[in-house]
């Protein structure tokens, strides 16, 4: 894990006591670093607080730089992330989480403002790697791999870069501007994409793209189904075929009454689109209750908030023209839905069935060594599959499937991948030991609010495809950013130095941190109990 200063030093100063316990001290202190819970929980690993550092300091092209390290889509990733970093911020101890994600975007905008470029490479490796499919996974490891000095080459099926980014999630969330804009900087930095191209074998794809290498990103786009009886004029359609053709030049046909089938965050979205088509209902069926609901609660509450209605607890037995016929359901004492044999009559224009998605595994059929397991590719530690060279990730792996996920998964493989090419091991850097709540001192903190980002208005918000979450502007980026606790590690506020008793702190100067000198060190751990950060610990003295 990057930190963000150089690792501080204790010092045994011009005498043999230094060494030795005696009856003045049982324990000595020591400058350490720990890793910061929002590091540990980011799934694309993420520096947080080492950009933040920055960002606090308004050096912002120097912050996204740093974010850029791991991941090439801040301006998306402040906008599609949910932000699980910010769940486990020690600062949501004292007040409110750190708005990681909102100055993720702002870094992320200023960047697309500034015209700010990705750093070449270095060198070329004379190597040649293949990826399959331009979503964020595939891009996040083209983008990584290109950066380490590799020729890359993207192949995608659809006219559009982007996947599920694009056709996944929609204008209000993620407008395409943005999108592109990310996309044509990786682009800039050398790697080639090719649109509308299927790979139907893979082995024929590397052989006639001479790669030495191939890193397989293919996204979740074929609808899953479920055995619903219809009738000849019921109209049923699936939800990414639904989302997708939102990039077209027309929209879908969903009428005035559209019921969408699922739980997850593509019924939500569905659901709020349809509401911007027009719908004057837009019902989500869902056969759990909300507390069992995979979607994200942030999506629930807005979806609620722009008139969608969910019916908890019902399941779909039958579609017609003009409507479906619905039952009630129960939760057993496992959390399992029951049927009740109670049924009733909704209208609906069109039935959307949002039950997740599969990937298609077909150009694998000629590739020997792999195995799929319950619709995925199997990989090792490294994101290789079981023919060497060929490495997998995203939606094709057993894995959660977001965007942040994938990111995390390109940028991983990108580093083995590497390494294979150079006939080497990658191996992740040790981890320090968690920054816990415990070890902080919060009492040098005073109180600061979280900002609130700006949100679309509610008339709005139904009647167009305008970006709902608004962004901060620099004032409030730099406050958020200044509300980091800089956990486990030392940010040289010199409380060290100032409190302890002995003058046995010695400061190294700008960006080195302290040191300790034994020779006057008592060990009253003074300077541990009162670093605002946790970043020093007592070690007891070994005789």
């Amino acid at each position: 894990m990057s930190m963000r200063k150089p690792f501080a030093i204790t010092l045994d100063v011009g005498s043999s006591l230094a060494n030795h316990t005696g009856s003045w001290r049982s324990q000595r202190p020591v400058y350490v670093d720990r890793l910061p819970p929002c590091n540990a929980q980011c799934p694309a690993g993420e520096d947080i607080q080492g950009w933040l550092f920055h960002a606090e300091s308004g050096d912002y092209e120097r912050a996204w730089r740093h974010l850029v390290r791991d991941n090439p889509f801040p301006a998306i990733m402040g906008r599609v992330c949910y932000h699980t970093c910010q769940s486990v911020c020690n600062r949501g101890r004292l007040d409110a989480p750190v708005g990681i994600n909102a100055v993720e975007r702002f870094l992320g905008d200023e960047a697309l403002k500034q015209r700010w470029a990705f750093d070449p490479p270095a060198a070329e490796s004379g190597r040649h790697v293949l990826v399959v499919g331009a979503g964020p996974s595939g891009l996040s490891a083209a983008y990584h791999l290109r950066r380490l000095g590799h020729r890359v080459t993207v192949l995608e099926a659809g006219p559009l870069p982007g996947g599920m980014m694009r056709f996944g999630i929609p204008r209000y969330r993620l407008p395409r501007d943005v999108l592109d804009a990310e996309v044509a900087r990786i682009v800039a930095l050398g790697v080639t994409i090719r649109y509308g191209t299927k790979v139907a074998d893979l082995a024929e794809a590397m052989a006639a793209e001479r790669a030495d290498a191939a890193f397989l990103a293919v996204g979740a786009h074929i609808a899953k189904r479920a055995f619903i009886p219809a009738g000849d004029s019921a109209r049923v359609l699936d939800a990414v075929a639904v989302l997708r053709s939102m990039e077209g030049e027309e929209r879908p046909m969903l009428g005035r009454r559209v019921v969408v089938y699922g739980g997850g965050n593509t019924a939500i979205d569905v659901a709020r689109t349809a509401k911007r088509l027009g719908a004057t209902d837009a019902v989500i069926v869902y056969r759990r209750t909300r507390e069992r609901m995979p979607a994200h609660e942030a999506e629930v509450e807005e979806a609620l908030q722009e008139g969608v209605l969910i019916k908890w607890l019902t399941t779909i037995r039958q579609a017609d023209a003009g409507e479906l016929v619905v039952e009630k359901m129960v939760l057993d004492a496992q959390g399992q839905p029951q049927p009740t044999g109670e049924f009733e009559r909704l209208e609906a224009d069109s039935l959307v069935l949002a039950l997740g998605q599969d990937v298609d595994l077909s150009l694998l059929q000629n590739l020997p060594g792999l195995v799929v397991r319950d619709g995925v590719v199997q990989v090792d530690e490294r994101l290789m599959t079981g023919h060497p060279g060929v490495f997998a990730g995203g939606d094709m792996v057993p894995a959660e499937r977001n965007v942040t996920v994938a990111i995390g998964h390109g940028k991983k493989a990108a580093r083995h991948i590497d390494a294979w090419l150079r006939g080497t091991t990658w191996d992740a850097p040790p981890k320090h030991e968690g920054a816990a709540f415990e070890n902080l001192n919060p009492w040098y903190y005073s109180d600061a609010p979280a900002t609130v980002r700006p949100v679309l208005d509610l008339a709005r918000r139904t009647t167009s495809f305008d970006e709902v979450q608004g962004g901060l502007d620099e004032g409030n980026a730099l406050f958020e950013a200044r509300r980091c606790l800089s956990c486990g590690n030392c940010f040289e506020c010199d409380n060290c130095y100032g409190m302890c008793p002995d003058n046995a702190v010695i400061k190294l100067g700008p960006g080195r941190r302290f040191a300790f000198n034994l020779d006057y060190c008592k060990g009253c751990g003074i300077c541990a109990a009162e670093c605002p950060c946790g970043a020093i610990r007592m070690d007891p003295e070994v005789v």
